[in-house]
């Protein structure tokens, strides 16, 4: 789901969605067990802005330099040593059986995930009545509502821009729907955070959503991305 566009073709609806694998970021090195014990001037590869931007606020002694590839092709890299360190989805690797590879998990204080990270979605069309029958059976309502609270999140972003932008809604120890949300500059010079917690439930999870962007979208003001387009 985290690359699955935030504005749909018109007839075209996610009414399903599997239950969420794990959402957070896998931390990968052979000579550190954290990103806080690599030295001053070490090099993490990542194609991500959203982990460059977190890694750089957080480490800013730290350099970050693009690592494209699959899976497989930036671990070689790494063995190589064209790098020192690497972060992953750790639910691609588990849906790889490759989580033997993981040095540490971060939590999500450290990183904060991507839009729908872990989350596996069915699409159709919406006037397919039958279709839609078939997927109320396949859908886990709590990973459904999740997704639509953090993808309303992700709706203030023009869809072509390469922006840093994560967020992750969950159900807290009290049943609650406890949601935070970040927006970065591509560096990491400013970060913009918040937070909500409501009622679990889709329609309350999708206002608070849309409420955490009005509010992120007031703090960054018009001018925080040359690239940025708000939509409403």
């Amino acid at each position: 789901m985290k690359d699955v566009p935030t504005y749909l073709p018109e007839g075209t609806i996610l009414p399903c969605n599997l239950p969420r694998e794990d959402a957070r970021d896998a931390f990968i090195c052979l000579t550190a067990n954290s990103l806080a014990e690599l030295p001053s001037g070490f090099v993490i590869g990542s194609a991500s802005l959203r982990r460059q931007s977190q890694i750089l606020y957080r480490y800013p002694s730290l350099k970050v330099v693009n690592l494209r590839g699959n899976v497989q092709t930036r671990l070689t890299k790494l063995k190589n040593g064209d790098v020192h360190a690497t972060l992953l989805a750790l639910a691609g690797l588990k849906r790889l059986n490759m989580v033997e590879n993981v040095t540490s998990i971060l939590s999500m204080e450290e990183m904060l995930p991507a839009v729908a990270q872990g989350a596996i979605g069915i699409a159709c069309r919406s006037n397919d009545d039958k279709m839609m029958e078939y997927l109320s059976s396949l859908n886990h309502e709590d990973t459904r509502s999740a997704v639509a609270c953090e993808r309303e999140f992700l709706a203030m972003l023009d869809g072509n821009c390469q922006t840093p932008i994560a967020a992750y809604a969950h159900r807290d120890k009290d049943g609650s729907c406890s949601f935070r949300g970040l927006l970065a500059t591509p560096y990491g010079s400013k970060v913009y955070e918040t937070t909500r917690t409501g009622p679990y439930s889709f329609d309350d999870m999708v206002e608070m959503g849309k409420d955490a962007r009005h509010e992120l979208k007031a703090k960054a003001g018009p001018g925080f991305y040359g690239c940025l387009q708000w939509k409403e």
